[in-house]
């Protein structure tokens, strides 16, 4: 991998995701009484984090956003870096905090089992699923028909799921980020899923960031709902 960081600075993000692995609890340790979910863009140098809170049946209750100059490059494994800070401060823009929390990132499926949806919920001691589109480490079998389900493990352990949640569309990766089990992950993406690929928290949340990316770069075409 061409290097964009020191080999001091890796170090150190290392020793913080270490931390942070070592703060998730992966135990059921959530209520659904206020489900969210926060997703990421980016436009520029910009990046632009959207969380939305929901209401039964999966009606959007609240938005916040924020946006952030970010100099930290794209790195697979160090996305937490580049995405989680306007994350955190999405999410606390939120009126109401969230007792459940869809990310789209990984979460203890990571190299260091800190991903971005175990970063954020040790951060805000949050209850985290992270929802992410490609297999960044671990051993699987792909799921060919819709529903199917396959185990993703890394060195022995289970550490979630790769799911095929619609046809003709890539499976997804279904992983506990902090206070959620690995089965219970999986139950709950498989329980919110509309007739999409994504479970609406995420889906709703990537809607909804695209739509601030969108105002601002033409402010003057009108605003977002």
């Amino acid at each position: 991998m061409k290097r964009f960081i020191s080999i001091s600075l890796e170090r150190h993000l290392i020793d913080i995701q270490t931390k942070i692995a070592s703060s998730v609890i992966i135990a059921d340790l959530f209520s659904e009484d206020l489900i969210a979910g926060v997703d990421q863009a980016f436009m520029g140098d910009m990046v632009i984090s959207g969380a939305v809170t929901l209401d039964f049946p999966m009606k959007i209750h609240e938005l916040a956003s924020c946006t952030l100059a970010t100099s930290f490059p794209y790195i697979p494994g160090f996305l937490s870096f580049r995405e989680g800070p306007a994350a955190v401060r999405a999410i606390k823009a939120l009126r109401k905090r969230p007792t459940l929390l869809f990310v789209d990132g990984c979460g203890i499926n990571h190299p260091r089992h800190a991903g971005l949806a175990s970063y954020i919920g040790v951060v805000l001691d949050i209850p985290t699923v992270g929802i992410s589109k490609n297999v960044l480490c671990g051993s699987f079998e792909t799921p060919e028909e819709v529903g199917g389900v396959s185990l993703l493990v890394m060195d022995g352990d289970k550490v979630g799921y790769v799911l095929k949640s619609r046809k003709n569309c890539r499976p997804i990766v279904v992983a506990p980020g902090h206070l959620v089990s690995v089965e219970s992950s999986l139950k709950l993406v498989c329980r919110f899923l509309r007739n999409h690929k994504l479970p609406e928290p995420c889906r709703l949340a990537h809607d909804y960031v695209r739509n601030v990316k969108e105002a601002l770069r033409a402010p003057n075409q009108g605003g977002f709902s």
